[in-house]
């Protein structure tokens, strides 16, 4: 339950509403029948990728600003975030006529730099982790004395972001469960104040990635590094605030950890499925699905993808691993004798199995393999992992040694 010294109630959710209204997308909340099947949970999926910067930042840095007076609007705002904060405070300071800074991590994906850049804000890169950057904005506000708009360590940022949930449960109130990204607290603080509101006993559950769990660690205790490269860059804070801390401890039922596979799995299924595009964290909520079914089997869940902002190249990246690891795409490595016909017999059994070649490496020179033998990388498109493994078995039966390079 809500606690009476919690820094945002369900008031500032519903004054944070009103305030934001018609400046930000009330994006829909959709039942997927497919990923419904998949999971074997009844899913609903909140769409805040379909914001204007595709991510459910704007909710809290237009609350935020708006709550500004025009002495602090007149001598502009600086923000640190790893992107969608960032452009969620470009653009609503432009609409509004308010300078703004943001200092981002130089690791920032190149989209999401270009992107706060188009929307009019100085852009200062800085560190190599959000919380390098957030140290540096911190300097630069004091010395120029700039208001710092905290991405999540904030009252007014939280009443803004859990106007997700209050439209989540108000189009489709049969939610039992509801699935929240944690980077630093902000959104799960303020979608389970308004959840845990509206249904007491509604059951929250926070999911982090595996490589920066920080505030899975703050809540039971454990000691877990937060460090590497992740794919869910806009989760990866090392060090959640304390107000959100207390927030999440006395509202979240549950912090569940999910891998890099399973969040790439996540983006990749929304794309095939949901026909939408998620960052790594955007694909969290789903990721613990695909990770815990036992957790939601048979339940009402809701998910949230809360942002589409990802590197083109990363996306791809993503979906042929994806593909690889289903067994639609392999890379299959052939040893033969380096003599006419050869490859020609090994073609003839792809023809004959209807697999398409996407291209094929020759290498006679690095190999431990006698001068007179060869082996060659196919990359290929079969159906699935039975149409692949039917190749690989004649091309056997052949006489060929045939050794598929795996994807882990």
């Amino acid at each position: 339950m809500a606690r009476s010294d919690d820094p945002v109630t369900f008031a500032d959710i519903e004054a944070a509403a009103r305030r934001i209204e018609g400046a930000v997308v009330r994006t829909p909340t959709l039942l997927s029948r497919t990923l419904s099947e998949l999971t074997g949970a009844t899913v609903w999926v909140k769409f805040e990728n379909l914001q204007f910067t595709a991510a459910y930042k704007e909710r809290g840095a237009l609350n935020k600003l708006l709550l500004m007076d025009e002495a602090k609007r007149g001598r502009g705002v600086i923000a640190s975030s790893a992107g969608n904060h960032a452009q969620a405070v470009a653009y609503h300071a432009k609409r509004l006529g308010v300078p703004a800074m943001i200092v981002m991590p130089r690791s920032t994906p190149t989209i999401k730099v270009m992107q706060t850049e188009g929307h009019g804000a100085e852009v200062v890169l800085h560190g190599e982790l959000y919380d390098e950057a957030y140290a540096h904005a911190l300097e630069l506000a004091e010395a120029r004395q700039l208001t710092f708009v905290h991405p999540f360590d904030d009252p007014d940022i939280m009443a803004g972001q859990g106007t997700v949930g209050l439209e989540m449960l108000a189009d489709a109130p049969e939610i039992e469960t509801l699935v929240v990204p944690i980077g630093g607290g902000g959104l799960i603080s303020g979608v389970g104040t308004a959840a845990k509101a509206l249904k007491p006993d509604i059951d929250l559950v926070g999911v982090q990635a595996e490589l920066y769990p920080s505030m899975y660690c703050e809540i039971t205790g454990k000691t877990l590094p937060s460090a590497g490269d992740t794919i869910a860059e806009g989760i990866a804070v090392k060090a959640p605030a304390k107000a959100t801390a207390a927030i999440i401890r006395s509202l979240v039922d549950e912090i569940l950890l999910v891998s890099e596979r399973d969040m790439e799995s996540a983006v990749s299924l929304l794309v095939q499925i949901e026909k939408t595009v998620a960052e790594g964290a955007g694909g969290a909520g789903l990721a613990a699905l695909l990770a815990h079914p036992e957790r939601f089997r048979g339940r009402k869940v809701g998910l949230i993808v809360t942002g589409g902002n990802i590197d083109t190249r990363l996306l791809a990246t993503v979906l042929l691993r994806d593909l690889a690891r289903s067994g639609r795409m392999a890379r299959l490595r052939i040893q033969l004798q380096d003599r006419p016909g050869a490859l020609f017999a090994v073609v003839k059994q792809f023809d004959l199995h209807q697999v398409n070649i996407v291209e094929i490496y020759h290498q006679r020179i690095f190999t431990p393999l006698p001068a007179k033998d060869t082996f060659i990388d196919i990359e290929c498109e079969a159906r699935d992992a039975a149409h692949l493994e039917r190749l690989t078995e004649a091309l056997k039966a052949d006489g060929f040694n045939v050794h598929p390079v795996d994807i882990h």
